[in-house]
């Protein structure tokens, strides 16, 4: 089945929605199509507990001091024109939240209470209590459904770009619910695809990031820059099993809660004088030598000796998340290990959010922007998210109306007749995929891993090429297909990586 639109949209985040909404606003004669492969509020936008950080407060913060906090944090490889960009377009994007409907905390006298995540030297991160995501993703699809112009399609699984002589046409595109494979072609197409943290057996990404964006970019032949800066969340609760785990946002830290060895002594103060509000990647890589140190599983986030009143408040999913697995804040220390969380790289574009493919965009934590560098600050992502979405949009704004027409006439897709692979099967390489990542492609690298791995994922790469010949298409084949594409990219920029730089270590 062959389909046509003007903007074909992948991924239901906070960065491909606010996309669609003001395009279909501004051409409401346009068509916007939004796939998501799995319901339409499944994105990492959903769980992001911390907010967005936006400078407010003039008087007490001032821009250049949110861009030196980011440039510090990305450790000398910021692109410095986009940091001051997407750091000074902050407030008008967030108001434009405001005006859609969200809802972020206010103190006591109205205005917005702000919140301090490491590595900030202000309190500049704007939330709704520990639940930002949500409420952010609840208000962008509330906006969206009243666009008669956009049509989301969910449950439907993009399988590979379409693209001739270095342009974009569209995707395939898998109908989840009847496997079927659309021919979806467009003028226009944005990646925005959300995280890799599925690659790795503990992460905090929710169980669709599975870094499809990226992957289907790569085999186009887009640039992919970066992949080597992997940020560690340094508090998940810590769990037995290596799955996607519950975050401990970096806001409770923010609040005053100490991180302390089983032993109670408080680390952080002997590697860095933020202590626990200096940089994610410090913390990580501290919590990591502690660990070694003592052969422990993990170490502690004390809350003990903070006002549970205004805790619970500020935190209610933590604080009945812990209570939930028995863990009482007010005198219990909650369990925590570090885990994979951001990627920092991603598909290369340009400050209007253009890849190297033309007529292809990619926008949120599936691109590689230059404003991360090598280490993400805090609250920072959902900021840039939206900051692009809105180039993008100025962008394709100024030219929507002189596309040309495309007459190229795509072949369908059909996997008629094909044997249906035993589930089983990817499962299991899907498993031994993140155990390979997690222990290998971690934190602390080393070259002789790193090029084991390589050799293990290459076999891997090889054998999914062949099944997806001889076997039906399936969506999971596919998530299993983007990993192992995703993981060489990690991999080989790893090895390439001479010198450590921010959440890069290799020794």
């Amino acid at each position: 089945m062959i389909t046509t639109t003007n903007y074909l949209i992948v991924g239901s985040g906070i960065a491909g929605l606010t996309f669609a909404i003001k395009i279909a606003t501004q051409f409401p004669e346009k068509t916007i199509t939004i796939v998501t492969k799995s319901t339409e509020e499944e994105s990492n936008t959903k769980y992001a507990q911390g907010g967005i950080a936006v400078v407010q407060n003039l008087e007490d913060d001032h821009f250049n001091k949110h861009i030196k906090d980011t440039l510090i944090c990305g450790d000398g490889l910021c692109n410095d024109e986009v940091v001051e960009m997407v750091v000074k377009e902050g407030p008008k994007r967030l108001q434009e939240l405001i005006d859609w409907g969200a809802d972020f905390d206010k103190n006591n006298a109205g205005t917005l209470d702000l919140g301090r995540e490491g590595g900030h030297t202000k309190n500049r991160v704007v939330h709704h209590k520990d639940q930002t995501g949500i409420e952010i993703e609840r208000t962008i699809l509330e906006e969206t459904h009243r666009k008669k112009n956009i049509k989301l399609l969910d449950f439907h699984f993009a399988l590979e770009l379409i693209t001739k002589n270095n342009r974009c046409f569209g995707a395939y595109v898998l109908n989840e619910k009847t496997n079927e494979i659309l021919t979806l072609k467009a003028d226009y197409t944005i990646l925005a695809t959300g995280g890799i943290g599925q690659i790795y057996g503990h992460t905090t990404n929710p169980i669709i990031a599975t870094g499809d964006g990226i992957a289907l970019a790569h085999r186009a032949k887009a640039k992919i820059k970066d992949m080597e800066f992997i940020q560690f969340h340094p508090t998940a609760l810590y769990t037995k099993e290596l799955n996607t785990t519950f975050l401990i946002s970096e806001a409770v830290r923010g609040f005053g809660a100490y991180l302390r060895t089983k032993k109670g002594r408080r680390f952080m103060l002997d590697y860095d004088n933020r202590a626990e509000l200096a940089s994610r990647d410090i913390v990580s890589q501290s919590i990591v030598k502690e660990l070694k140190k003592s052969n422990d599983t993990c170490v502690y986030l004390d809350c003990t000796h903070l006002d549970m009143t205004a805790f619970k408040k500020h935190f209610p999913m933590i604080y009945r998340r812990c209570k939930e697995v028995g863990i009482e804040i007010s005198f219990n220390w909650i369990p925590v290990i570090p885990a994979q969380h951001y990627l920092c790289g991603g598909i290369s574009v340009d400050m209007n959010g253009q890849t190297t493919i033309s007529n292809l965009y990619a926008c949120g934590e599936c691109s590689r922007t230059g404003l991360h560098g090598a280490n993400r600050l805090a609250s920072n992502s959902l900021l840039e998210a939206l900051v692009y979405s809105e180039r993008i949009f100025m962008h394709l704004s100024q030219i929507s109306f002189k596309t040309e027409t495309n007459n190229d006439d795509f072949s369908s897709w059909s996997e008629l007749g094909k044997p249906i692979l035993e589930e089983h099967y990817i499962a299991n390489i899907r498993m031994l995929l993140q155990t390979l990542m997690q222990q290998n492609a971690g934190i602390i690298r080393n070259n002789i891993d790193l090029k084991s791995s390589k050799k293990q994922l290459l076999i891997w790469q090889k054998q999914l090429s062949k099944i997806s010949i001889d076997y039906a298409i399936k969506k999971e084949m596919y998530e299993l297909k983007n990993m192992i594409d995703v993981s060489i990219l990690i991999v080989n920029e790893s090895i390439s990586r001479e010198h450590n730089c921010g959440g890069f270590v290799k020794k």
